[in-house]
């Protein structure tokens, strides 16, 4: 028997893993604010909360003021913005690990994401899984388990390949997580998008935690296909060239925030979150599908599974025989793996992409001809072999709407 558990990603040795139900980055704080540290709803009323309220930080004389609504705000939930930055995010204490889908707070802290502790955010956690068995029986319909397709290394530079992949970096009780993600196109703004689809367990960590940390996502990374050797002396303009990008706004599904979890398959169906974000140097007036130079769609209108004739699964698989700072394609004919009989039946291909590659993009092309992201990696066997992820349904594109629209007058 194998045992698979979500395909996500990843801290210095231990990895989490799945979906996660956005919050409102505390008023939009992240946008708002750009602190600086030394080194360091969805449409349905089911699927996220409601959206909040947004500011905007004024400066003088070089120094951030924050406005007063953001401060109480802040405050409600006994944090100290000077504090946070400081190296207060670190406390994991359950009785103040912010949860709920409105308490989503993502301060931007320069600096942080720096090389080396991009670097180090690659080692999944091997030994949290579950059996086979437990995704079989009477559960709904599932078809044979697919056999393994072999990886393919993203061809360099990965902008002119893959342009729209990158990589979700974040912080967990756990340690320094990685996960995959994609961008994609905002309908409140055409050809300027600043829209990225990622798993739910990337962002929040379900049933038993909160929202996960110092959330950002960095396109192309490392698009020269470096080694990890050859990292260790790479600039940041060299291993995030497109910047580095924090996410001011998170949201996913009810059901992964009550139901999800580091192990099994609960909650998988509804895997998914949609960040906004907004680069760390600041505002240059360049979205970010202005800067990498692509978006794709979204598709939540996707033909059941047995219609779909190929499905590729991109990724920064991380646990071995993977490194995490290479990206990754399998493509695949989908079947159809149901975790539970009342929750809407997953994709499943074969892949031997590990941990890290949680959340990564899967496409397809659509009846137009052009391609189209229909699913996101969620779990997978952790002996690698095949991959599952949820079909886009109503909740998905509800949580997607919500969060374009919360941005749509900015």
């Amino acid at each position: 028997m194998r045992s698979i558990r979500p395909r996500f990603a990843a801290r210095q040795g231990r990895s989490a893993r799945r979906r996660t139900s956005p919050v409102l980055a505390a008023v939009g704080l992240t946008a708002a604010l750009a602190l600086t540290a030394t080194a360091c709803n969805s449409g349905d009323d089911k699927a996220g909360g409601e959206p909040g309220s947004s500011a905007s930080a004024s400066q003088d004389d070089g120094k951030i003021k924050i406005p007063d609504d953001i401060k109480n705000k802040l405050k409600e939930h006994g944090i100290d913005i000077d504090k946070w930055k400081d190296g207060a995010w670190k406390n994991w204490d359950k009785s103040d690990w912010l949860r709920e889908a409105d308490d989503y707070i993502n301060p931007i802290i320069k600096g942080l994401w720096n090389p080396d502790r991009m670097r180090g955010a690659d080692d999944p956690d091997k030994d949290k899984g579950v059996d086979d068995s437990d995704l079989s029986g009477d559960q709904g319909v599932t078809d044979p388990t697919p056999a393994s397709v072999a990886a393919q290394a993203v061809k360099t530079a990965y902008h002119a390949n893959a342009a729209e992949a990158g990589k979700v970096f974040f912080d967990s009780p756990e340690g320094t997580m990685v996960c995959s993600a994609t961008v994609v196109e905002d309908p409140a703004h055409p050809g300027k998008s600043n829209l990225v689809w990622t798993a739910g367990h990337c962002v929040h960590a379900g049933k038993k935690g909160g929202w996960y940390r110092n959330i950002a996502f960095v396109p192309s990374y490392n698009n020269d296909g470096r080694t990890a050797a050859a990292l260790q002396k790479a600039t940041k303009a060299e291993v995030a060239p497109y910047g580095v990008w924090w996410s001011d706004w998170a949201q996913t599904s009810d059901q992964w925030i009550e139901q999800g979890g580091s192990t099994g398959g609960q909650g998988a169906s509804y895997d998914f979150a949609v960040l906004h974000v907004t680069p760390e140097k600041g505002s240059s007036g360049k979205s970010l599908e202005e800067t990498v130079g692509s978006a794709l769609p979204v598709n939540f209108n996707a033909p059941a599974v047995p219609k779909v004739s190929s499905i590729t699964a991109t990724g920064y698989p991380a646990a071995a025989p993977f490194d995490g700072q290479k990206l990754y394609q399998c493509t695949d004919k989908p079947g159809r793996l149901s975790i539970a009989k009342a929750d809407p039946t997953m994709y499943r291909i074969g892949c031997s992409m590990t941990g890290g590659s949680s959340g990564g993009g899967w496409v397809s092309t659509g009846a137009d001809g052009k391609p189209a992201l229909v699913s996101n990696t969620s779990i997978g066997p952790v002996s690698s072999g095949w991959l599952a992820g949820p079909h886009l349904g109503p909740v998905a594109k509800g949580i997607y709407n919500s969060v374009s629209k919360k941005f749509a007058g900015q």
